[in-house]
């Protein structure tokens, strides 16, 4: 089998809305309430897929759930009318973000030779503790291959589990053995911890992970305190090579040991608080990267474009290109509104290491079927909706006609 890894970006839906429900991410909060963009976010997504194929990288993309969600309206009685909350979350975007959507072991880790997906719960928050349900039902679908992939149910609602945004794996090549860290946060803080340890734990131990290559990591307290809700807003791996900030976790010197113990190849490239500090990093989104190899070699760094407008990371990201570390490049996307909403570029993928053929083909994206993502897109998502909207009937069938346009267009009516 040839093992690459392919990057599942989620695409943005049409009910993209800025309701602030995401209390401990700070850009979420700050934009409630505002207008938002769903056309332009989509196609900034897909803008963005489309820039990873030209770098030549194995790309796919998961579908937005069906909003507003029915079903969670009815079994809470809600009255759209009347309970503003209830219905924002039943009409959250939030699935974009496929960092959240599960957790992947690829198969070079794993005691059967299988890839492990787990869905995450995401209890932690209302507005995405309805996704799991929806995002089992495409997993399933995308990766129906049971001699390739092995599909848990998600960790029971009592540990709350938020996916690859809180796990790295780093190794010396893709389809080489890896090790898996395992990122949590403890209770108590500013804002909640949203990944529990025993859901890291029981993830590793479902997806058949060797002990010894395993690593259960605490985050740093004063991460979370500052806004960064997960891991991946202060740390990003790719195989050998891990960037993160000096303050990502709670024991940064026991964490890198650790690593280096367990992958001695490893590079550690740490951010100082000095040269971009931790308010810097979250405003900007610096560690909320794609950190990829590219087909000819090296590494680089995909960036939101706020990374270019802060001044202390554009010092930093120019420093690190002009270096001699593993990072040589770095490229700047443009996800603004996304980013508006607490999600950079590693927030919409989720990274898989697979042989493409075992992959179900709908969901792989080549240009043809870009292009026709596109033109449903352009055709079909709102220009704006403003949160006031959420309320009409005509924003209400537009948004259930969209969806219906994209899953008849990429041959998914099944998802309906």
């Amino acid at each position: 089998m040839a093992l690459v890894e392919i990057n599942f970006d989620g695409l943005i839906g049409p009910s993209h809305n800025y309701a602030g429900l995401s209390y401990g991410n700070l850009a979420a909060t700050r934009h409630a309430g505002q207008a938002s963009q769903p056309r332009a976010a989509a196609l900034q997504g897909l803008e963005k897929m489309r820039h990873n194929m030209a770098l030549g990288l194995p790309q796919g993309f998961l579908v937005p759930l069906p909003r507003p969600n029915y079903t969670y309206l009815a079994a809470l009685n809600a009255r759209p009318e009347t309970d503003d909350v209830l219905t924002a979350i039943a009409w959250s975007a939030s699935s974009m973000w496929t960092a959240n959507a599960a957790t992947v072991s690829p198969a070079p880790d794993t005691a059967d030779g299988r890839c492990h997906i787990t869905p995450a719960n995401l209890v932690s928050m209302p507005h995405r503790a309805q996704e799991w349900p929806d995002t089992l039902r495409q997993l399933a679908i995308a990766f129906a291959s049971r001699p390739h992939f092995a599909l848990h149910p998600p960790v029971p609602p009592s540990f709350g589990d938020e996916g690859a945004a809180n796990h790295m794996r780093m190794t010396a090549a893709h389809d080489q053995p890896g090790i898996e860290i395992f990122v949590y946060g403890r209770t108590g803080g500013k804002f909640p911890a949203r990944q529990h340890e025993q859901a890291s734990r029981a993830v590793a131990r479902g997806h058949l992970l060797d002990p010894e290559r395993a690593l259960f990591v605490e985050q740093n307290p004063d991460a979370i305190a500052a806004g960064a809700f997960h891991n991946d807003v202060v740390a990003v791996a790719n195989e050998h090579v891990l960037f993160c900030h000096e303050l990502a976790f709670a024991d940064p010197k026991g964490t890198y040991s650790a690593i280096r113990d367990m992958l001695p190849e490893a590079e550690i490239v740490v951010v100082p608080d000095n040269e971009v500090s931790l308010a810097d990093a979250i405003a900007s989104y610096l560690f909320n990267a794609q950190l990829v190899s590219l087909p000819p070699g090296g590494m680089a760094l995909i960036v939101p474009s706020e990374c270019h407008e802060q001044p202390a990371t554009r010092a930093y990201i120019d420093r690190l290109a002009a270096s001699n570390g593993p990072i040589r490049q770095v490229i700047h996307v443009d996800v603004r509104q996304s980013m508006a909403n607490g999600g950079g570029p590693a927030c919409l993928r989720l990274r898989v290491v697979a042989d493409p053929v075992t992959v179900d083909p709908r969901f792989l994206l080549d240009e043809a079927k870009a292009d026709a993502i596109e033109a449903v897109i352009a055709k079909h998502w709102p220009e704006q909706i403003e949160p006031f909207d959420l309320q009409f009937v005509s924003l209400e069938e537009t948004v259930v006609e969209a969806r219906r346009a994209l899953l008849a267009t990429l041959g998914l009516e099944q998802l309906a």
